[in-house]
């Protein structure tokens, strides 16, 4: 298949199957999510230390909630959050074995069902492979640079934030050879570092298919375009419609209703991610059961 066939076949896969759009947005969401978390919270250091000129606390905002809310209330507000902490970190994992393992069937024309076994059963290898690219997120680096600042020594602080965007880049370069991993733990049931070998090796071994891979990037980048833009407008909106409820209502009400209008932006964003995220995934999965089909350039004749 051509770049362009892998391409078409790809988005005729992501607009057919329900299931495979079902996983990529419940992935969406919960990656959407989690960024907000962490950029909302250094939205509020930010403030902290342009405007009040303050220390500002690992637990500010937890503490402001104890002080403010009666302690049921509280005390159930963080554990949702907590629990909602754990499935964002976990849950977009499995949700990529299901993405690979549905989108392969589908190809195959075989019945497009069992998203769940394939993410159970997969998601160890595929979390310890993302592992590895950590720091290749956005959200992480700045959370990371955010620590830094403020619990580092000064001495120390020039040097822990060059060496955080150096590794951001390292990890993101590691990413792009990284690219078919997951496919092979998913596809062919390779271990953790022979599919990693596999992967680095497919991207050398094709480097003439530059052009599928520039745009297959463009993509990507229109995808992180987009998430960003979330992530950043998302809690300045729930920030500036919060401080204008507690004009009419109480405080409580009003930061209440500001968090139920951020999950409804985040969800209506999430439904147009999950067709990026599909298609995405989808032509990785086209692009690596079609090159591995072929015979291996280092070998002259197989046994």
């Amino acid at each position: 298949m051509t770049p362009r066939e892998i391409i078409a076949a790809a988005w005729a896969i992501t607009t057919k199957e329900k299931s495979l759009r079902r996983w990529a947005f419940t992935s969406s969401f919960l990656e959407t999510l989690l960024s907000v978390k962490l950029l909302s919270y250094q939205l509020y250091f930010v403030y902290e230390y342009l405007y009040r000129g303050g220390e500002a606390g690992f637990f500010d905002i937890e503490m402001a909630l104890y002080n403010r809310l009666p302690f049921w209330l509280f005390l159930t507000i963080i554990t949702i959050f907590i629990l909602m902490v754990v499935i964002e970190l976990f849950m977009p994992h499995l949700c990529l074995g299901a993405i690979i393992g549905l989108a392969a069937k589908s190809y195959r024309k075989e019945e497009v069902k069992g998203g769940l076994v394939l993410g159970l059963y997969n998601f160890f290898p595929i979390f310890a492979i993302h592992e590895f690219l950590i720091l290749s997120s956005l959200a992480t680096v700045i959370t990371a640079i955010s620590l830094i600042i403020r619990y580092i020594d000064p001495a120390l602080k020039a040097w822990s934030i060059g060496a955080v965007i150096f590794l951001f880049f390292v990890a993101n370069t590691l990413k792009f050879f990284f690219s078919f991993a997951e496919e092979a733990v998913v596809i062919r049931k390779q271990g953790i570092f022979e599919a990693i070998g596999k992967s680095f090796k497919l991207i050398v071994s094709h480097l003439s298919h530059i052009m599928f891979l520039l745009i297959l990037l463009f993509v990507i980048t229109l995808r992180i375009i987009f998430n960003v833009a979330v992530v950043i407008v998302v809690p300045a909106l729930v920030i500036g419609i919060a401080f204008l409820l507690t004009m009419f209502l109480p405080t409580v009400w009003s930061y209440g209703i500001a968090a139920v209008l951020g999950v409804i932006l985040i969800f209506i964003a999430s439904y147009f991610f999950a067709y990026l995220h599909a298609f995405k995934q989808t032509v990785w999965t086209l692009t690596y059961m079609e090159l591995s089909s072929r015979k291996e350039l280092d070998v002259i004749e197989e046994t």
